[in-house]
């Protein structure tokens, strides 16, 4: 049997998603929760991988499971063991071969900006603080580019030999409601830092620091880790991962 859950995080102490020795991970407390449930040490499977302070709210986790407890238990066990910065939502038996990476046709992210000529304490930690007016329609014009399969190269921080760059995006909307700014991105899936790369090409529009036509060169010219500076990691959300027929 294979167990499926949705995560919420905040990512601000961690060091990412993915486990590492001696630094505090979501992997690894999620694993010390389930040794404590258990009492098996179980190794677990992630969607997407979300870099060192990154948040989620929809991260798509799975593991094996012989535990007679039901996916309702099995959430409210985890939860008392689980710090209060992460939280399962949710629990599903899964299909026996699910694969919460492999199996996922779609990833929605999206990047918070706190956009006001004073900061916001009380998004300091989610938000990204510019405290020059962004010109939306422009940045909104600009993800007009991305739209599609391209090459997506220049937005990568780093590649590995040989390494494929082609993704497809399904949606790049940049929103503002008062004095929050947000840019929700689907694609089948994203390269290293590609979301924060993007936007930090983005905020140089919105600023005027760049434009519109500059942007789309970034994009043709395919060349690697063209774009940025990549904003940091606290603004971007993992919002949701798409599936079709994984749940029994």
């Amino acid at each position: 049997m294979k167990i499926a859950l949705i995560m919420e995080y905040e990512g601000t102490r961690y060091h990412g998603s993915q486990i590492q020795e001696r630094v505090p991970t979501i992997q690894g407390e999620l694993e010390r929760a389930l040794m404590m449930v258990t009492g098996k040490k179980i190794r677990t499977s992630y969607a997407s991988r979300t870099d060192r302070g990154v948040h989620a709210k929809g991260q798509v986790v799975a593991f094996p499971s012989h535990s007679p407890l039901p996916p309702k238990t099995i959430v409210h066990a985890l939860n008392y063991y689980l710090p209060e910065d992460i939280a399962i939502r949710d629990a599903f038996v899964a299909n026996d071969d699910f694969d919460p990476r492999r199996d996922a046709f779609s990833r929605e992210y999206c990047y918070y900006i706190w956009n006001s000529a004073t900061p916001s304490p009380l998004l300091r930690r989610s938000a990204y603080f510019v405290p020059r007016r962004l010109e939306v329609a422009a940045m909104n014009e600009a993800c007009q580019a991305i739209l599609g399969t391209h090459d997506f190269a220049p937005f990568a921080s780093s590649l590995n030999g040989g390494k494929n760059t082609v993704r497809t995006v399904y949606r790049a909307m940049v929103a503002i409601e008062g004095d929050l700014v947000s840019c929700h991105m689907v694609a089948n899936s994203f390269l290293p830092h590609q979301v924060r790369n993007t936007m930090g090409a983005l905020v140089k529009v919105g600023l005027g620091k760049s434009d519109v036509a500059a942007f789309y060169d970034i994009l043709q010219s395919k060349k690697p880790t063209q774009a940025g500076p990549a904003l940091p990691p606290h603004g971007l959300c993992l919002l949701k991962v798409n599936y079709t027929n994984w749940v029994k």
